[in-house]
């Protein structure tokens, strides 16, 4: 450092003055200059040497491509080589191969032709034995054949020996049955005059025991048993009589008790109806509507009154309760004419018919008839000419109402004004039958009878059983005094019937109890003079038989039982002779059968020794059967199987020779055997193997080759 430096930084008056003359002085900045320099000349030589390696990337990539295409070219190459050599090892394995089956079937073709001698040594040992046992076979045949032919005379022979032992048999069984029946002929003739003797000793004895007091005695009882049988009879007449009275007093008893019965039936059953009249009276005593339904029509008026805004028009009905009647009289044939009608309601439309059938289903009102008719439609006028010809009143006549409407639906649906009225029976079916009225659909008489004519069938139907009069009834409180005391009436009339009905049954048991007497009487009496009328029956016959064996003669009997002797005499004879005659078929029988049972001893001897042929017959014949059968199998195993094998064996032999030698010469044309021998692992390779993997060797060349191009 220079003096004037020197005095410069001694004399600096800060450290960073300082600092930088220390620096500048100590050539530390120089340095720093000089290392700056360096630092961008180094920056520089790194960019050209980025330009450099930039500039040789391509030419180093085509140099690593082409080093790799070197290498897959060799390596194809390589594969080429491999397939090469593969299809050389191919074409000689394939020689190699047929080499290998022509070895083998060397060995099956020696194997087959050493079949031949064993077939056919089989062959000849058969023939033989079929020879020698055809030989025997001819033998045993002749010797069942002179067998066979003794057998037939045998046969011969036993049948005309059984002949022989069948008619002795049958002479014998005849002579046995005639002897039979020769015995029983005896014993019957036997029989017969035992019974002539018993009978003479009888008619004799009987003879000798009737006497005259004994006549007179049997009179005397005859008597006695006949004044028996008529005081028995006179009882028994008069028991009978006194039993029909009581019978048919009984009889009309219980037919008064059956009428009584009917008639307290009948009362019940008015004082039911009454009652049922009073009921319906005092319904409508309290409220006329019910007559027309009952309660159930209250409630669905309640109901119509709390929907009267659905409806279009107020509905009308019941229609009953919108009728009067002229006249009280009338009140049970209006009811059984119009009585489908009075409990029905009416309406203006179908809306309104489905607003009450809703009401009414609310009510339980299920059966309600509504119909459906226009409220604004006048009153109905019918003409005289549709009105019917008789002074008698219609229904329509008797009926009145303030509602038109009710009045239209009675004549269009119930034709009211159709329905004659009369007062009785006869006058009704005079009305409805015999005048011919026109105009005339119905008539009711006032208790309630029904008549109508359609052509020529005339009707009349019955009131109905449960008439309801009581709804038309215009003072309900007289008409139920006026019931209860009608009631009231059939009461005290039904228990007085009850007091005569009580009478007239203990009649009735007390003579059920007199007849029962009477009858337990009479039984007696009648089986009493049964047995007397059969006593007396029986002393007749045996005074008439007594006198018919005292006046019957005895000498045709006697000369019966000595001519039956004789018959027994002769019939003795005849059967002794039989009995000598059976003697001898016995005897001949047992002979013929012992000679018969030692035929057929030496017959079975025979007979064993033909079966014992037919058997050894048998079994050669099975023996040439089975020599032939193996014979035919053996020559048809050198037939079908061992010559047709050998001539396949040998045409494939010859196959594989001609095939070995067409591989040779391929493989030869590729390369020679000698060059082959350098070539390791080819014997032991097939060419199944050798071409799988040439074809794997084939697709990777190919794919090499793809990656070069």
């Amino acid at each position: 450092m220079s003096q004037d430096k020197s005095r410069e930084f001694l004399h600096s008056g800060n450290d960073k003055d300082k600092f930088k003359f220390f620096f500048k002085a100590t050539l530390l900045q120089q340095v720093n200059e000089l290392l700056e320099t360096i630092r961008d000349q180094l920056n520089n030589a790194d960019s050209v040497v980025q330009e450099l390696e930039k500039s040789i990337k391509p030419v180093m990539r085509e140099l690593d491509e082409l080093r790799e295409k070197i290498k897959n070219m060799e390596h194809i190459e390589e594969i080429a080589h491999d397939i090469d050599n593969l299809k050389k090892k191919l074409a000689w394995s394939w020689v190699y191969e047929v080499d290998q089956q022509i070895e083998e079937q060397t060995v099956r073709l020696q194997k087959l032709k050493e079949r031949i001698p064993a077939c056919q040594e089989r062959i000849d040992r058969n023939t033989v034995v079929i020879d020698d046992l055809k030989k025997e076979l001819t033998e045993k045949e002749e010797l069942v054949r002179s067998l066979g032919d003794k057998t037939h005379e045998v046969t011969n022979m036993k049948k005309s020996m059984e002949d022989n032992i069948a008619e002795v048999v049958k002479l014998k069984i005849e002579l046995e049955a005639e002897h039979e029946r020769g015995t029983r002929t005896l014993e019957k003739m036997n029989g017969r005059l035992k019974q002539m003797q018993a009978q003479l000793r009888d008619f004799q004895m009987q003879h000798m025991q009737f006497t005259q007091a004994e006549a007179s005695q049997i009179e005397e009882d005859m008597q006695n048993i006949q004044r028996d049988i008529d005081y028995l009879d006179s009882n028994v007449t008069r028991l009978r009589e006194e039993e029909k009275e009581f019978s048919e007093e009984l009889s009309g008893i219980q037919k008064s008790i059956s009428d009584i019965a009917k008639e307290i039936a009948e009362s019940d059953k008015r004082i039911l109806q009454l009652k049922s009249h009073m009921d319906g009276l005092q319904q409508r005593q309290s409220n006329t509507v019910t007559a027309f339904g009952g309660q159930k029509v209250l409630k669905l008026l309640q109901l119509i009154e709390s929907n009267h805004g659905r409806f279009k028009s107020p509905p009308i009905g019941p229609i009953g309760a919108h009728l009067q009647l002229a006249s009280e009289s009338w009140s049970v044939a209006v009811d059984c004419a119009c009585g489908g009608l009075l409990d029905a309601f009416i309406v203006s439309c179908h809306k309104d018919l489905q607003v009450l059938r809703e009401c009414a289903g609310r009510v339980y009102y299920n059966n309600l008839r509504i119909i459906v008719y226009d409220f604004t439609r006048q009153r109905l006028v019918i003409p005289d000419g549709s009105l019917p010809t008789t002074e008698h009143p219609t229904v329509l006549s008797v009926i009145q109402s303030e509602n038109h409407t009710v009045l239209n639906v009675l004549v269009d649906q119930g034709h009211a004004e159709r329905q004659v009225l009369v007062r009785d029976y006869e006058v009704g079916k005079s009305v409805a039958f015999d005048h011919r009225m026109r105009n005339i659909k119905e008539v009711y008489t006032s208790d309630g009878f029904r008549m109508f004519s359609r052509g020529s069938v005339q009707t009349i139907l019955p009131p109905n059983k449960r008439p309801r009069p009581e709804r038309w009834c215009s003072s309900p409180a007289e008409k139920i005094a006026e019931l209860k005391n009608e009631a009231d009436g059939i009461q005290r009339t039904i228990s007085e019937k009850n007091a005569q009905r009580r009478k007239l049954v203990n009649d009735r048991s007390n003579l059920e109890q007199k007849i029962a007497n009477l009858k337990r009487k009479r039984e007696p009496e009648e089986r009493h003079l049964m047995n007397k009328k059969v006593q007396l029956e029986d002393a007749k016959r045996a005074t008439a038989e007594n006198n018919r064996h005292a006046a019957v003669d005895t000498t045709e009997l006697e000369e019966d039982i000595k001519e039956e002797k004789n018959n027994i005499e002769q019939r003795e004879l005849s059967l002794q002779k039989t009995n000598v005659k059976l003697s001898a078929a016995l005897r001949e029988v047992n002979d013929r059968r012992m000679a018969f049972k030692t035929f057929m001893d030496s017959v079975n001897e025979e007979r064993l020794h033909f079966s014992s042929a037919n058997d050894e017959l048998d079994l050669v014949k099975r023996k040439i059967d089975a020599a032939q059968q193996e014979k035919t199998h053996y020559e048809g195993v050198m037939t079908t199987k061992v010559l047709p094998d050998i001539k396949t064996a040998e045409a494939e032999y010859a196959d594989l020779q001609q095939r070995r030698q067409e591989y040779f010469k391929k493989a030869s044309i590729i390369c020679s055997e000698s060059d082959m021998e350098a070539l390791s692992h080819v014997a032991g390779s097939t060419p199944e193997q050798l071409s799988a993997k040439i074809n794997r060797l084939k697709q990777r060349f190919d794919q090499e080759s793809r990656k070069i191009c």
